[in-house]
């Protein structure tokens, strides 16, 4: 990847738009209020059966049969607000998420969104405002002109809406910024597109390699026999079959008076410390009710196995500490080694196991849903043997796919950095499109 170092062709001169999010922009763009630009667009649906279009704060405005979206849809859409090609539509009760765009298509949007239609005779290329009005420093202000007591309950009102203040450049340098930003950022997609893929590649190998090595063993030679079990096929001949209940116990040791404060959690397959006073979501007042892991215990998540069709519900602990009781605690015993076990648990994870057997109304499933199901085992010394092959093996994909990782966030942080300086003039576009910059 190219070094994205910018060297800086900037606009003649430049003056202090006097507004945070806008800091100083080019001297001849001219500052305005949203409603000298803007005014509510009131027409409404007689049919409810043009386009339903939908707002994401990562899409914008998109038609609603693009998305996969589970939510209620209404008996009819009559009475819905009508959308006209360059209307900018706002979820008014997220707009502190950046849910917000400009529409390329006639359409329709739910009643609970706010539409607004450029007036007639201001300089408006509807693409420009959608990029100028989703950078992070807009979502910022527009949060700011938000009304509500918590930020899951703000609201911005068409009135605060019109207030905030906006830059106005010429129609053509809007066109030529929103063509140029256009193709860029579909080249950078394109490079995070690729990059995804291969990550995904990698991460089946690695699934792969654990299911192969854990089923099959090190050494492919050795005669093989019919497992018993229908989706693990053949097994070496001289592994043993043994039943959960016979070498894992279910732990359920409370911390009680608060002996340990160490957080865990478990996510995408790591059992990693949670931070108590900044962690995402709500904690309990006491972690009374949280169970004690131990070094080596082994985590599952069973629960609403029919919402999550992903796997990566197995954990092994890495460390003491608590974590919720909504997890699977167990603990492994005798001739088993906890790190064999937590590869083969999470074949069986990745194999879609648990989902065959859970039940219930959230379809969960307990320790004795999993008590009698039937693991293969080779000896001691074997597992461990398989189990170090493996944590070489998977450590050596893990950090490729930390590192193709770390070049989908700077691409991302290009793309939203180049964004933000193309629209607010920090960084000038010339007519034809092209970028007054080197090395970009």
């Amino acid at each position: 990847m190219k070094n994205h170092q910018l060297s800086i062709e900037r606009y003649p001169s430049y003056k202090n738009s006097e507004i945070d999010w806008l800091g100083v922009i080019p001297a001849e763009w001219t500052i305005v209020r949203n409603k000298e630009i803007f005014k509510e667009r009131s027409s409404l649906s007689t049919t409810g059966t043009e386009t339903l279009l939908t707002v994401s704060h990562i899409t914008g405005v998109t038609p609603r049969s693009e998305k996969n979206v589970n939510m209620f849809m209404a008996e009819t859409m009559e009475g819905y607000k009508i959308c006209h090609p360059g209307d900018l539509i706002i979820n008014t009760m997220w707009a502190w998420m950046g849910a917000l765009g400009t529409s390329n298509e006639l359409g329709i949007c739910s009643p609970s969104y706010n539409v607004y239609m450029p007036i007639k005779g201001v300089p408006y290329n509807h693409k420009y405002f959608d990029y100028l009005f989703r950078i992070p420093n807009a979502i910022v202000e527009m949060t700011r002109n938000s009304k509500g007591i918590v930020s899951s309950r703000l609201r911005l009102y068409a009135k605060d809406f019109f207030q905030i203040e906006t830059v106005l450049p010429s129609l053509q340098e809007q066109k030529s910024i929103a063509q140029y930003l256009d193709t860029k950022t579909a080249q950078i997609d394109r490079k995070i597109d690729l990059l995804t893929q291969k990550a995904t590649q990698y991460s089946n190998l690695k699934q792969s390699l654990i299911n192969e090595t854990v089923t099959r063993g090190l050494d492919r030679s050795v005669p093989m026999k019919d497992s018993g079990i229908e989706w693990l096929g053949e097994v070496p001949k001289h592994w043993e079959t043994k039943r959960v209940n016979d070498i894992a116990s279910q732990q359920k040791r409370k911390n009680v008076g608060l002996v340990e404060k160490n957080l865990l959690s478990l996510s995408y397959g790591k059992i990693k410390r949670r931070d108590i006073d900044t962690s995402f979501g709500l904690l309990p007042e006491s972690f009374e009710t949280y169970q004690i892991v131990e070094a080596g215990n082994i985590i599952l998540r069973l629960t609403d196995l029919q919402n999550d069709q992903r796997s990566l519900r197995v954990g092994l602990a890495k460390e003491r500490g608590i974590i919720t009781s909504a997890y699977l605690c167990l603990k492994f015993v005798g001739d088993v080694y906890p790190v064999f076990a937590y590869y083969l648990l999470f074949v069986y994870d990745i194999s879609k196991v648990f989902y065959w057997f859970g039940g219930g109304l959230r379809q969960s499933m307990k320790f004795d849903d999993i008590k009698v199901f039937p693991f293969i085992f080779p000896p001691l010394s074997e597992q461990k043997a398989i189990a170090e092959y493996l944590d070489i093996k998977t450590a050596q994909i893990d950090q490729i796919i930390q590192t193709i990782n770390t070049q989908i966030e700077k691409l991302k942080e290009l793309r939203k950095t180049l964004i933000n300086d193309v629209v607010t003039g920090k960084i000038r576009v010339i007519e034809n499109g092209e970028l007054i910059i080197d090395n970009y």
